[in-house]
C-alpha cells in the first residue's frame, strides 16, 4: 500500500503527505520512496525537533529533501515565524519551490546555494560529465552570515558531511543566536571533525539515530521498505541552554 495520490488525466501528479501535498518525482533516492510508500519521511527526526521548535521560531534548513520536513516547520512556526531551505541541486531545488507553492506556504523561503566558508564564488556538485556533454551543475556558494537572518533558532543539515564548513561561514551567527542545530553526519572522519567543530563552538552533543520506517506511518504501511536503516544524526545545543536529553547518549 503507497501513499494515497491526486491524478490528473489519469497519472498521478501529487502524493498525499501527513503535512501537505507534494508532486510526485522520480524514486530515486530514500526521500521520495518514503513520501511515496509512507506520506512521510524521517519522520523520528521531526519527533526530536517538536519539543524545540516553536511558533515564531527562524529555521534554516540544508538540503531540501523535497520540502517533506519544511512542510512540518512552516506549521509549526507559523505566521510570525521563518522557515529557509537552502538546497543547491538545480531540479530538486525546483521540486522544492513546486511544493512550497502547491501548498502555499508562505513563510517559507528558499535559496539556490550551496551553505559552506564562501560567498561569491560557486561549487560544481557533480564532476561526472551529462547527457549534454556538461561537466555537471555549478551552484552559487553562500555562507549562513551572508543571509543576513533576523533571528536563528534551528539549523537543520540534511546533507551529510557539510557540517564543518558550514560552520565555519556561520560564527557570526552562531554566536549571535546560539541556534540548535541538528545534523545527519558523513562518514566515520568526517562525523568525528563534525562532532568537535560543535564542541569549539561551545555546543554540546547527543548521538540520535532515527529510524527511516515508522509503524505509524501516515500511509498505515505495514511493508517495511527500509529494515534496519537509520540515519547517523546528532542533535546540538549550546551548553548555556542547559537542556537535556535524557533518552540520547551525550557524545
Amino acid at each position: 500500500m503507497d501513499t494515497p495520490a491526486l491524478s490528473l488525466d489519469g497519472v498521478q501528479r501529487l502524493w498525499k503527505t501527513r503535512y501537505g501535498v507534494t508532486a510526485s518525482v522520480s524514486l530515486d533516492n530514500l526521500a521520495a520512496r518514503s513520501l511515496h510508500s509512507y506520506g512521510e519521511w524521517a519522520e523520528q527526526e521531526l519527533d526530536l525537533l517538536s519539543g524545540l521548535i516553536q511558533e515564531g521560531h527562524s529555521v534554516l534548513e540544508f538540503g531540501g529533501d523535497y520540502g517533506a520536513h519544511a512542510l512540518w516547520l512552516s506549521r509549526t512556526v507559523g505566521e510570525k515565524g521563518q522557515v529557509h531551505v537552502a538546497e543547491p541541486r538545480r531540479l530538486e531545488f525546483q521540486q522544492l519551490c513546486a511544493n512550497v507553492a502547491l501548498n502555499g506556504l508562505v513563510n517559507v523561503h528558499t535559496h539556490s546555494v550551496w551553505l559552506g566558508r564562501e560567498t561569491a564564488t560557486t561549487r560544481q556538485l557533480d564532476a561526472r560529465p551529462n547527457r549534454n556533454g556538461n561537466d555537471g551543475e555549478r551552484v552559487r556558494c553562500a555562507s549562513i552570515d551572508s543571509l543576513a537572518m533576523d533571528g536563528l533558532n534551528l539549523i537543520k543539515v540534511n546533507l551529510p558531511g557539510t557540517l564543518v564548513a558550514l560552520l565555519q561561514g556561520a560564527d557570526e551567527s552562531v554566536r549571535r543566536f546560539r541556534p540548535t542545530i541538528y545534523v545527519r553526519l558523513g562518514g566515520i572522519e568526517q562525523a568525528a571533525a563534525e562532532v568537535k567543530a560543535l564542541k569549539d563552538a561551545g555546543y554540546r552533543c547527543w548521538s540520535h539515530l532515527p529510524y527511516l520506517y515508522s509503524a505509524d506511518n501516515h500511509a498505515g504501511n505495514s511493508d517495511n521498505r527500509f529494515p534496519g536503516m537509520v540515519h547517523q544524526n546528532v542533535i546540538a545545543t549550546p551548553i548555556e541552554a542547559r537542556l537535556e536529553f535524557d533518552r540520547l547518549r551525550e557524545i
